[in-house]
């Protein structure tokens, strides 16, 4: 067998003294995405951990990416869920859940220019008589002009349980968490009241 040391396909090339250092930026750009997985991987556990099961959870998120799949996307399944507003854009959605006194509910937030929405991903049963049960989906609409405060909060004893904290301005507060992208959805909700009271201050 001929050794590689006189191979005519194989060479062997310094790397530049003055240029840019390939291995340093390859292992940085690394260092990222291996920051970003584990940042998301740490969400998506949250999300799961949330929920009274874990199976529950994860069968939501397949029926939900379904149902996405079915109605043709966010946008539409926004526009179908919600009564549109003149004017109206979806920006962004969100796989979170809701506190109630009856536990966290499973579904997602809807951020728009206008409004932000939540619908669960499955209809909860209510009853309003004895014997007589009604299925409907759990559904909050905020407009943004009506929301007094946004805070983002964590659990003091576990930082990485994250909670987005709403309290409009008549007084009604709304806790969101479990959420898979907290920081964007955070980010998004922000930008969204920024962009609210801007076109406001034009009036």
């Amino acid at each position: 067998m001929a050794s590689h040391n006189n191979s005519p396909y194989l060479s062997i090339s310094p790397v530049p003294s003055s240029g840019s250092r390939p291995m340093g930026t390859l292992c940085n750009a690394l260092n990222r995405c291996a920051r970003k997985a584990e940042a998301l991987a740490d969400d998506f556990w949250n999300h799961l951990r949330v929920s009274p099961s874990i199976t529950d959870a994860a069968v939501a998120r397949i029926a939900q990416g379904t149902k996405l799949l079915a109605e043709g996307g966010h946008d539409r399944l926004f526009r179908q869920t919600f009564q549109i507003l003149p004017g109206e854009k979806l920006l962004h959605s969100y796989v979170c859940y809701l506190s109630t006194s009856s536990g966290p509910v499973i579904g997602t937030l809807y951020i728009s220019n206008k409004r932000i929405a939540f619908c669960s991903d499955y209809p909860l049963c209510y009853y309003d008589a004895p014997g007589y049960q009604h299925w409907m989906y759990y559904k909050v609409v905020i407009e943004l002009d009506k929301l007094a405060t946004v805070d983002p909060s964590a659990n003091r004893l576990n930082p990485s349980e994250k909670y987005i904290h709403m309290i409009t301005r008549d007084g009604y507060e709304f806790w969101f968490m479990g959420f898979i992208s907290y920081d964007k959805a955070l980010k998004c909700i922000n930008e969204a009241l920024q962009h609210s009271c801007r076109t406001l201050s034009l009036f």
